[in-house]
């Protein structure tokens, strides 16, 4: 439990340091490079016994193409995420990344045909509930169905990305990998930010700063922390996958809405503190049914 703890603070750690890059009027894309290089530099110096050997061995291993994978889809959902945010406001793109939650909820319980009761699912639907109304910023949430396409996609990829760490950790990386094949994704992550960077004439244009540099490593250390960390609560024997999915995602949205509060002095509607009611109840329903 220990682990699934580390992993929702390190998880909201990640959204004060993108507020205060939003503050600071940093340039997402350089920080998010240097996010995902210091990600992979720090995953390299937690894997014990590392040697030029064990280079070597990275791409025999079963997981390889799967790091390739879910680096790739890192950086290629962090760009719809900016689309979508663009095209139809932060709201959405909050809700659709957040509700994504459902995606790996009901994988897990589909392929490792997890037991389902009706006070376990009640706090399932109660979470989604919940991750809906705190996500929403405004009083209204308007979508150009025009625009509908980039929120799907922000609202699928982020469900594939968790459901396929809990593929490959289940069925591929050993406990002794998980901090080299979490610094693999982030290390292929860092290459397709690298490619997308060069290969756009405007992303080129902008000038690398020093607040770029040092805002992506104040964000890779903990977005390192948050992927290792959640790959470790998933081998958590005593809650289930989906419980462990529910817990996460839930209990990051509430302290990254308290923080917000605290820190940022943000304001909620009225929908926002009816979700935090609602969020309570469904962990609460989750631990006892689960």
């Amino acid at each position: 439990m220990i682990s699934l703890a580390l992993s929702i603070l390190s998880s909201s750690l990640i959204y004060v340091v993108f507020k205060l890059l939003g503050k600071f009027e940093v340039y997402r894309l350089h920080a998010l490079i240097f996010n995902y290089l210091t990600a992979f530099l720090l995953g390299l110096s937690m894997q014990s016994n590392l040697s030029l050997s064990s280079f070597s061995e990275v791409y025999a291993q079963d997981w390889f193409f799967g790091a390739i994978f879910l680096g790739i889809l890192f950086i290629t959902i962090f760009n719809f995420m900016v689309i979508t945010t663009q095209k139809s406001g932060l709201s959405v793109v909050s809700v659709a990344s957040k509700m994504s939650l459902a995606i790996p909820v009901i994988f897990v319980i589909i392929a490792y045909d997890e037991a389902l009761n009706l006070g376990k699912l009640t706090g399932i639907i109660l979470a989604l509930v919940s991750v809906f109304l705190v996500s929403i910023k405004s009083k209204s949430l308007k979508i150009d169905y025009r625009n509908l396409i980039f929120p799907l996609i922000v609202f699928v990829g982020s469900g594939i990305i968790e459901s396929s760490i809990k593929f490959f950790e289940n069925d591929y990386v050993a406990k002794s990998d998980v901090a080299i094949f979490s610094a693999s994704i982030f290390l292929f992550a860092f290459i397709s930010g690298l490619i997308m960077l060069f290969s756009n004439r405007i992303h080129r244009q902008q000038k690398l700063l020093p607040k770029a540099v040092l805002g992506g490593i104040c964000l890779g250390i903990p977005n390192y922390f948050s992927i290792y960390f959640f790959i470790k609560a998933l081998g958590y024997e005593e809650l289930s996958d989906s419980g462990i999915f529910i817990i996460n995602n839930v209990s990051i949205v509430l302290l990254s809405t308290i923080i917000g509060i605290l820190a940022f002095r943000e304001r909620l509607i009225v929908k926002n503190w009816i979700g935090i009611a609602t969020a309570i109840v469904s962990l609460v329903l989750i631990s006892l049914f689960n």
